[in-house]
């Protein structure tokens, strides 16, 4: 089992950032991946970014390029999701996943095992 909790999310200004972490417990390794995905009201769920425990490869949507940096800590099992440049479209309830087994840093959210409870991301215009 592994356990995610997260936090940073809150309220902010379009144009300003946040950054929210995610931190895993439990059963973490080395095959691993983590992800971000938000979920916006009436939307489905989209993913934001992800990246593998160890070594390199990561993924970033193409609506937050530019805009938004995975990274991790892992002597603190932590993922970061750095939030810049902040728009109205951006506000959903943001949360963390994890898959255990992947080499890859997969964009579907079904193939993330574990998550966490989420938390809340509102920009204001």
């Amino acid at each position: 089992q592994v356990q995610l909790v997260e936090s940073g999310g809150g309220l902010v200004q379009a144009g300003g950032s946040l950054r929210l972490s995610c931190a895993a417990s439990g059963r973490t390794g080395s095959s691993y991946a983590m992800g971000w995905f938000r979920q916006a009201p009436g939307k489905e769920r989209e993913f934001v970014a992800a990246i593998r425990w160890s070594g390199a490869g990561t993924n970033i949507a193409d609506s937050v390029k530019g805009r938004f940096t995975i990274s991790r800590a892992n002597a603190k099992n932590t993922v970061y999701l750095q939030m810049n440049s902040l728009k109205p479209e951006d506000t959903a309830v943001y949360y963390c996943a994890a898959n255990p087994t992947t080499r890859a840093v997969p964009t579907i959210s079904r193939l993330y095992d574990y998550w966490g409870q989420g938390t809340q991301v509102t920009v204001s215009s």
